[in-house]
C-alpha cells in the first residue's frame, strides 16, 4: 500500500503501539513520530521514531504536513483521550481515522475523525459514528444507530438497529443492546449486560441481564 500521508501518534503506551502496527501495515499513513505531554515522557524514542513533547509538537511536525491520531484508551471514562484530542485540534491538526481493511463498513455509514475501527467490525447502512470513537474488534453496529463522540466500544458488542449511544460512554465486552435503545451520556454498560430499554440517567453504571443501575456509584469514579 502506497504511503502518501504522514502521521504523528499522540501517546506512547499500549494503544499507541497497537495503532502504530495497524497504521503501518494496513493504511496509507507513514508514522513519523509520537507526541506525549512533557511530564509523562519516559523515553526519547519508540520504534526508533522520536517522542516529542505534545506541547511543542508543531515545531517538529507542522499541522500542514502531518495528521495526528490520539491513541489513548478509555482512561477516566474517555476524558483523557477527549482532552488530548481537543488539544491537538486547537493546535490546528487534522486527526486521522483508521478503518481496518478487514472491517465491513457500509458505503453510507458516517464516521468522524480520530476514530479507530478494528478488524471484524460490522457497521451497517445509515450508521453515524461521531469523533474520537474506538470500536475494538468484532462488534456489530446495526442500521440507523448513532454512536456519539468520545465513546469506547469494546469487543463483541451488539448494538442493534435505531440505537443511540450517548457521548463518552463505555460498552463492555459482550454487552447487547436491543433495537431502539438509547443510552445516556457518560454511562458504563458492564460486560455481558443486556440492555432492553432506555438507560436514561447519565453518569451511571449499568449491569446484568436485563441491565439495571448499580446504586450509589457514579461512572466517573471508575478507573478503566
Amino acid at each position: 500500500m502506497e504511503k502518501n500521508k504522514k502521521l504523528v501518534i499522540a501517546g506512547a503506551g499500549e494503544l499507541a503501539m497497537i495503532a502504530y502496527e495497524y497504521f503501518t501495515y494496513d493504511s496509507a499513513y507513514e508514522v513519523c513520530g509520537f507526541a506525549v505531554e512533557r511530564d509523562y515522557i519516559e523515553s526519547a524514542t519508540l520504534y526508533d521514531l522520536p517522542i516529542v513533547p505534545l506541547e511543542d509538537v508543531k515545531q517538529q511536525f507542522p499541522p500542514d504536513e502531518f495528521e495526528v491520531f490520539v491513541a489513548i484508551p478509555a482512561s477516566q471514562l474517555n476524558r483523557l483521550r477527549t482532552r488530548l484530542y481537543q488539544s491537538v485540534k486547537e493546535k490546528g491538526y487534522t486527526c486521522a481515522t483508521y478503518i481496518s481493511s478487514r472491517a465491513f463498513v457500509w458505503r453510507n455509514a458516517e464516521i468522524g475523525e480520530n476514530c479507530f475501527i478494528f478488524e471484524n467490525n460490522t457497521v451497517q447502512p445509515f450508521v453515524k459514528i461521531g469523533n474520537n470513537v474506538i470500536l475494538w474488534s468484532g462488534n456489530h453496529i446495526g442500521h440507523r444507530s448513532v454512536i456519539e463522540d468520545n465513546c469506547f466500544i469494546s469487543s463483541h458488542v451488539v448494538v442493534s438497529g435505531y440505537c443511540t449511544i450517548g457521548e463518552s460512554c463505555f460498552l463492555g465486552v459482550n454487552s447487547t443492546l436491543n433495537d431502539h435503545v438509547t443510552v445516556a451520556r457518560d454511562c458504563i454498560v458492564a460486560s455481558g449486560s443486556l440492555v432492553s430499554k432506555d438507560l436514561k440517567e447519565p453518569e451511571r453504571i449499568y449491569y446484568g441481564s436485563p441491565a439495571k443501575e448499580l446504586p450509589k456509584k457514579s461512572s466517573l469514579s471508575v478507573k478503566l
